[in-house]
């Protein structure tokens, strides 16, 4: 009832406060289109929203709540990473990003494998945020959920430099410098930051120093060169997760093993990459990226000492040493098909990553928290080779066709560098491939309604992590595993109010199902050590709302709805047929309504519900249904040059506890991550012209 009365009020509240909204265009399918053209769910946040409200620009968890059917929540913890699923895909990922594709300016975050990393993520330099839903996530390979993509702000016009300085409860402190700029042979962008806090949690403070940079070269007409580069480094203490005992009594807490073992975690991180696009005759055009980089991990676990003693055990300590890279050549070109204009897009994308995994003791002697003797030694080498094909086509005055296929190959191998006694060779090979077809129709009912279908066959491989160990404990990697495929279909319409009008709306509706067998889940989560089964068929359906809004000169308003059915279908001895997907809200629901005038005061306030998610396949430990509120206010102006800001924030307004995300499956019943009560961010900036 309450869900409906905000989808209600919201709708009401738009149609009231509605104004053109600004145009963009999106990469989503390879072609440079406006959302409202493209037969897919498609959101963009652009850099101004993920800046603005006092927002301390940590993480993407601060202004993607508005994205329907996607759920980022805030582990608070910074040594896991943010949880990060959309439409039920990601929602198992103990750490790290799972079955979602990421990319920072074209380079891929995500691994051959899978799994992804959203730390190195520059909020203060993001020119735009693109998340993409549904059947159109194939084209980029190994992933099912969807896609997100973050890409620097290109420097333009004459020299400016930002200044920004955010505090805020639990010791935050995130001191920022950006200077940009343009002249006609080049845009320059280079921001670092640092951020820093105690933590809301007891024995999770963090800190993190980001540096990230673009120049774009205009070298001759039709020819421009791109370089992006990334470096980052971060430690952050990890509090693990609670008991529901522990969640209840003392939320703020951390378990004792977290200081017993002082569990923690370090990660450097750089990375370069080049992109060149050149325009060629009749129109064509041909796209060069290629990147490189390395990430280096140490983290400290809080693996008892006695499960350690089994010699097959892999220890409390894990290192990764990572060299990754890859290229995607890129070739699009234009010409008509039976008298409708037709875009083709060719290309073949090639990534490899290679792993030193090392993992030794957590203690050493009666020493806890330490790097004792080594137990684990292993090369690692995931591939990735895609050839890809694309096109849209405008068959008829209202009807376009957009379609593709990709080819993905992903290789692993791994050689076993650590064979002792009965701790056999753990090496191996395997391979996965599958072609991935999907296509979309969309028909323009009217120049302000477009309604369209789309569907396509996803593919999802399991991780280093996932084929590490076999469950029934025998050496080798868990040739058993197979990855999961998902059959996708989505129906949808986008809307708008006719430009011109004073008052105008942008609203979009979508439904969805994605079936998918071999779903690949916890078989067992014991000492320290996950192994993986497949669990048979999964099935995900739900709609999306969304609606935004806005009224000269400064009101803003926008909402998002989602339903979500996540469910297994295939019974095990372990999983009932038809419990929930972990993880996973079957609602959530998402306003915000704001005064945003250019100068002078302004103000806003942001309210979230999230239904009820369970935290393991039984479906017999879950975290409750919260609401959420938020304030904001601030002002802006100018004084001798400078454009000058100030706002504080308030989240959780009204100081509710709850369970922020859960730990799906965790063996120790740990499952519960608590949100911060009541907590207070003042943010200052300021932006000089030269």
């Amino acid at each position: 009832m309450r869900t409906a009365v905000l989808v209600a009020t919201g709708l009401a509240a738009g149609a009231a406060l509605a104004q053109t909204l600004p145009q963009v265009t999106v990469s989503a399918t390879r072609s440079e289109a406006s959302p409202f053209d493209v037969p897919a769910s498609v959101d963009v946040i652009d850099g101004e929203r993920l800046r603005a409200a006092g927002r301390p620009e940590i993480n993407l968890t601060e202004s993607l709540a508005l994205v329907p059917g996607l759920n980022a929540r805030d582990r608070q913890n910074h040594a896991q990473d943010l949880q990060l699923s959309i439409r039920g895909f990601g929602a198992r990922s103990t750490f790290g990003v799972r079955g979602i594709r990421l990319y920072v300016d074209g380079i891929p975050a995500t691994m051959p494998d899978g799994q992804g990393q959203l730390s190195h993520i520059d909020l203060a330099s993001a020119g735009r945020v693109e998340v993409l839903r549904g059947p159109f996530s194939v084209l980029y390979g190994n992933s099912s959920g969807g896609v997100l993509q973050v890409f620097t702000e290109p420097g333009a016009g004459a020299p400016q430099l930002t200044t920004s300085l955010a505090v805020g409860s639990d010791g935050l402190v995130r001191p920022g410098l950006r200077f940009s700029g343009s002249t006609p042979a080049l845009g320059y962008v280079v921001s670092a930051n640092r951020f820093a806090t105690d933590g809301w949690r007891d024995h999770s403070s963090a800190s993190r120093d980001l540096v990230n940079a673009r120049l774009d070269f205009k070298r001759a007409e039709g020819s421009e060169w791109t370089l992006v580069a990334n470096t980052m480094d971060l430690r952050a203490d990890d509090p693990l997760g609670l008991t529901r005992a522990q969640f209840e009594a003392a939320p703020r807490s951390a378990d004792a093993a977290a200081t017993l073992f002082n569990t923690r975690k370090t990660v450097k991180q750089s990375q370069l990459g080049l992109i060149h696009e050149h325009r060629l005759a009749r129109g064509d055009r041909l796209r060069l990226m290629v990147y490189g980089g390395e990430r280096e991990t140490e983290q400290f676990q809080a693996i008892p000492v006695g499960p350690q003693g089994s010699p097959l055990h892999p220890g409390g300590v894990i290192g990764l040493e990572r060299r990754y890279a890859g290229t995607d050549l890129r070739w699009t070109t234009q010409s008509t098909l039976l008298q409708g204009p037709l875009e083709v897009v060719a290309g073949l994308s090639y990534d490899r990553m290679e792993e030193r995994r090392r993992g030794w003791q957590n203690f050493d002697g009666a020493a806890l928290g330490v790097q004792g003797a080594l137990r684990r030694d292993e090369d690692n080498v995931v591939s990735n080779l895609d050839p890809y094909l694309q096109g849209v086509w405008k068959f008829a005055p209202h009807w376009s066709l957009t379609a593709g296929v990709r080819h993905s190959s992903v290789r692993f191998s791994s050689r076993d560098r650590y064979v002792v006694g009965v701790n056999g060779d753990d090496s191996g090979n395997l391979r996965y491939s599958a072609t991935l077809p999907v296509a979309g129709l969309m028909f323009a009912w009217s120049p302000n309604v477009h309604v369209y279908g789309a569907m396509g066959r996803g593919f999802e491989t399991p991780t280093f992590n996932e084929l590490a160990y076999r469950p029934d404990g025998n050496p080798g990697l868990n040739f058993a595993l197979r990855p999961s495929r998902s059959r996708n279909l989505e129906i949808g319409i986008k809307g708008r109010t006719p430009a011109g009008e004073r008052w105008r709306t942008d609203w979009s509706a979508a439904v969805f199902q994605t079936s998918t067998r071999d779903e690949i889940v916890v078989a067992s989560n014991r000492g320290g050590r996950s192994t993986f089964q497949n669990a048979g068929t999964t099935r995900r359906q739900g709609l999306e709302l969304a609606w935004s809004a806005a009224l000269a000169p400064a009101w803003q308003f926008q909402l998002s709805q989602t339903w979500l059915d996540a469910r297994y279908r295939d019974a095990t001895p372990a999983l009932p047929a038809g419990n929930r997907i972990p993880g996973t809200a079957q609602s959530f629901s998402a306003a915000e309504i704001a005064w945003q005038p250019a100068r002078g005061w302004r103000a806003g306030a942001e309210v979230r519900r999230s239904g009820k998610v369970y935290a393991n396949d039984a479906n017999n430990e879950a975290a409750t249904s919260f609401v959420t509120l938020a304030a904001h206010a601030g002002y802006v102006f100018d004084f001798q040059g400078w454009n000058l800001s100030a706002t504080a924030r308030i989240d959780n307004l009204l100081d509710r506890r709850y369970a922020g995300s859960v730990i799906v499956n965790e063996g120790n019943g740990r499952f519960f991550e608590a949100a911060p009560g009541r907590s207070f961010v003042l943010k200052l900036a300021g932006t000089y012209s030269f």
